[in-house]
């Protein structure tokens, strides 16, 4: 791999499994004391609740959040093992939930700190987050439009052409309806989700959170981390990074923005760690969350770009081969 400009990225909510994790748990000392950390930071078992998931309670918001910034970091070290620390990024986002992993990752937040963080913010999001969301498969000014009509909001702008809103249930049926009756080749796709996460029904959980986030530590993130909010590096100052993780909670993600700043700063690979897609169970059967949002981005934007996975063992160890062979 002859890449200089490498950039971790994280996924977000969505990207969650039973089974998340185990594979690395197994086989890498790196990943069990990730684990063993998390546990004790959160006060129970996460390494049963990830692998096992007994209750059926991983989708849970407040269990999501610290169950996948732990496989993320779990990989992230893993990975470091793999290469012998070689490999090290000129800048670093996550979405949504993922921008928290990022920070971890560049030193700007604790891990036990981080895990915390994302707790309280899952378990606020949980409780305050009425309504859904929907993903439409057209760009934010038109997703805009059409979503103020019925009370709804941007929530994510995933691609040039995905744009995810959030709103009210009833509000978003009638969206969704409008969609099917007025742009026929357009798609409005439900999401499975707590609430309308990045909207105005966060404000409440965000006043709450903000008293959370000033009574965290913080420090300067050791290389460039992407705001999902601004579509730019945080500022150095810890107090900068809290606001914008403040009005990250009500505000769109902007992730086609971070993307485009990462194309402008000359990115030329790609690497992907935790979470995973797909229906057949078990580590090894999962594809990478953000490859083809990241692939597409790119292809619009004619930027070439490499990109490796890095959420299981297998695409771990293939991944870190790459960047000594």
């Amino acid at each position: 791999m002859s890449a200089t400009q490498v950039m971790f990225v994280f996924p977000g909510q969505g990207s969650q499994y039973r089974g998340m994790g185990s594979d690395l748990h197994d086989a890498h000392p790196e990943a069990r004391a990730v684990y063993e950390e998390a546990s004790q930071a959160l006060g129970f078992d996460l390494a049963a609740l990830s692998f096992a998931d007994p209750e059926d309670e991983i989708g849970l918001t407040r269990n999501t959040q610290p169950a996948l910034l732990a496989h993320q970091i779990a990989c992230l070290r893993v990975f470091e093992k793999l290469t012998d620390g070689a490999v090290q990024p000129v800048l670093s986002g996550g979405h949504s939930l993922g921008e928290y992993t990022a920070l971890v990752a560049a030193g700007s937040l604790s891990l036990t700190d981080g895990l915390r963080l994302v707790r309280k913010r899952g378990e606020l999001m949980g409780e305050y987050g009425e309504g859904g969301m929907l993903a439409l498969t057209v760009d934010e000014a038109t997703a805009k439009e059409v979503a103020d009509r019925f009370y709804c909001e941007v929530a994510s702008c995933n691609l040039p052409e995905q744009t995810v809103v959030g709103g009210r249930e009833a509000d978003l049926e009638a969206l969704a309806a409008w969609v099917t009756a007025n742009l026929p080749r357009k798609r409005a796709v439900p999401l499975a989700t707590e609430g309308a996460f990045h909207t105005y029904f966060m404000v409440a959980a965000a006043r709450m959170f903000r008293e959370v986030l000033e009574s965290t530590e913080f420090a300067s993130p050791r290389y460039p981390v992407l705001s999902n909010y601004t579509a730019l590096a945080h500022e150095s100052l810890p107090a900068a990074v809290r606001t914008r993780l403040f009005f990250q909670l009500f505000n769109p993600v902007n992730w086609v923005g971070c993307l485009r700043t990462a194309m402008a700063e000359g990115i030329d690979c790609f690497v992907e760690f935790g979470g995973g897609l797909g229906k057949e169970e078990g580590p090894a059967a999962k594809r990478p969350n953000l490859e083809g949002i990241i692939k597409k981005t790119l292809k619009a934007g004619d930027h070439s770009a490499a990109y490796l996975p890095a959420i299981n063992l297998a695409t771990l160890e293939a991944t870190a081969a790459s960047f000594s062979g």
